[in-house]
């Protein structure tokens, strides 16, 4: 699980622009720790799959053209808390690997602690996009249903 955490960030993190000196810190938990970590941060009170607390939290997000959210020469980004009982339950109902599944949210962790949003369609949109062509780089692409 380390390699595919470590592969998937190296990449999302080329892609972007980001340096090597990044640093992100990832947390993998279970659904009542992300609950109690949601309650308290976003004062919504139920278990979510991913959380990202990116360090600079004054970033504009990125709603038309993308930008690092960290300022040149920064290596901290922040951090992303995933629930793999979340990765199980998705993986199932979308009917792909946990290891897809789990890519996906540190994908889309990741693109949030760099500034992506999808609070509006067209951030949403754009956000979706980035997050299928780091997958693809990675071959974590959507499995086909049979």
């Amino acid at each position: 699980m380390e390699q595919l955490v470590t592969k998937v960030l190296t990449q999302a993190a080329r892609i972007e622009g980001i340096g090597p000196e990044a640093e992100v810190s990832v947390v993998l938990t279970d659904d009542a720790y992300i609950k109690k970590l949601n309650r308290e941060y976003r004062g919504i009170d139920a278990p979510t799959d991913v959380l990202s607390f990116a360090l600079n939290e004054d970033a504009e997000p990125v709603n038309e053209e993308p930008q690092i959210a960290n300022a040149p020469g920064e290596t901290l980004l922040g951090d992303i808390v995933i629930s793999l009982e979340a990765v199980e339950r998705q993986a199932k109902e979308y009917g792909h690997s946990p290891e897809r599944e789990l890519a996906y949210l540190l994908v889309h962790g990741m693109l949030h602690l760099i500034g992506y949003d999808h609070g509006n369609e067209i951030a949403r949109r754009r956000m979706r996009k980035e997050e299928e062509r780091i997958l693809s780089a990675v071959g974590a692409v959507r499995e086909e249903a049979p």
